[in-house]
């Protein structure tokens, strides 16, 4: 066996039994998670199959059952559908309930109840209604739920004989109930009514039914969170014209204020206009100067004349030989020259 094929097999037995460990402690682990899953006790609660609105009659096959963990069931909840439709009579919804959203027993009617407004309200809490016009009703804007302020305006006679009128606060942070006979919180659309019904206690429905003989009465619509009641005063006619001379100083202050916000902002538009000027200028002036040149016409130059070049020839001329030639000849030690013709 060669060592090539020995070696493969131990690596090949080394990671089957590394497999096999790992599979191992991975199967233990799901046992322990099962083991722990199952520790807990799980319930069932009822939901809403289909979203319900205000009035909704409540039926099986509007409910179902899902699955809960027993120690976080919503107190008022029901286990079972059967549970929610025990009674005698058909249940409504009092509000609006969202698909899969828990069935509880303040959102639903008792059995044979319908969805009214004594349904509605709370422990030893009634239920008065007021009147009021498109001004008085803060235009139509409030709705079921929204929390508003309660103004009373009325006019006394003093002891001198003279009318004096006032506004104060009459109850802060009252529920509303339902505008007009529209006691679902799910509408809204703004409409003009004619009555708002507010949730009370028996001594505030007991002051809106003689604040309502006494003068007139007008809403003030609240932000929602703000729940929590505030210290009010009297507002008389005085108040609207009577100013104290901190209030005159500190009208003067804002007045001024705004006089240098004004100022200050007409001198940066005129900065800013005075810069676009000069823009401007300097784009026209750079524009004519281009219809200058435009209408300049460009001088040509004319075109060199070729000049006539002259090459000087020198020509070597060989010149003629003499038709004679002086020869001498040494006679001893005497020269003697003879003059004889040149051979061509």
């Amino acid at each position: 066996m060669r060592a090539n094929t020995l070696i493969m097999i131990v690596l090949a037995g080394i990671f089957g039994v590394l497999a096999v460990v790992l599979i191992n402690i991975w199967l233990a682990g799901q046992r322990n998670a099962l083991a722990q899953s199952n520790g807990v006790q799980a319930s069932t609660v009822v939901v809403a199959a289909v979203p319900l609105k205000f009035g909704d009659a409540l039926s099986a096959d509007k409910l179902r059952e899902i699955a809960w963990p027993a120690g976080a069931v919503p107190a008022g909840a029901f286990k079972t559908i059967k549970d929610a439709m025990t009674g005698n009579g058909a249940r409504q919804a009092l509000q609006t309930i969202s698909a899969n959203e828990p069935i509880l027993a303040s959102k639903i009617t008792g059995a044979g109840q319908r969805a009214t407004l004594s349904a509605v309200l709370g422990e030893g809490m009634k239920a008065v209604s007021i009147r009021v016009n498109d001004v008085l009703g803060v235009a139509g804007f409030v709705f079921p739920g929204d929390r508003v302020d309660v103004l009373l305006t009325r006019t006394v006679r003093d002891s001198e004989g003279a009318d004096k009128s006032f506004v104060d606060v009459l109850l802060q942070s009252m529920k509303v109930l339902a505008v007009d006979q529209v006691a679902d919180e799910s509408k809204d659309n703004p409409q003009v009514v004619k009555s708002v019904t507010l949730e009370a206690s028996t001594k505030d429905a007991q002051k809106l039914t003689l604040a309502a003989g006494a003068g007139q009465l007008s809403l003030a619509l609240r932000q929602t969170a703000a729940s929590q009641g505030e210290t009010t005063e009297r507002v008389t006619l005085a108040d609207l014209t009577g100013d104290t001379p901190d209030d005159v100083a500190r009208r003067q202050a804002e007045f001024d204020r705004q006089k240098a916000a004004e100022a200050a902002a007409a001198e940066e538009r005129k900065q800013a206009n005075e810069k676009i000027d000069g823009l401007a200028q300097a784009v026209e002036r750079v524009g004519s100067r281009i219809d200058q040149l435009s209408k300049v016409k460009p001088t040509v130059a004319p075109a060199p004349q070729p000049q006539e070049v002259v090459k000087e020839v020198v020509k070597y001329v060989q010149p003629e030989p003499p038709a004679r030639a002086t020869i001498g000849v040494f006679r001893g030690v005497k020269l003697e020259t003879y003059d004889v013709p040149r051979q061509r």
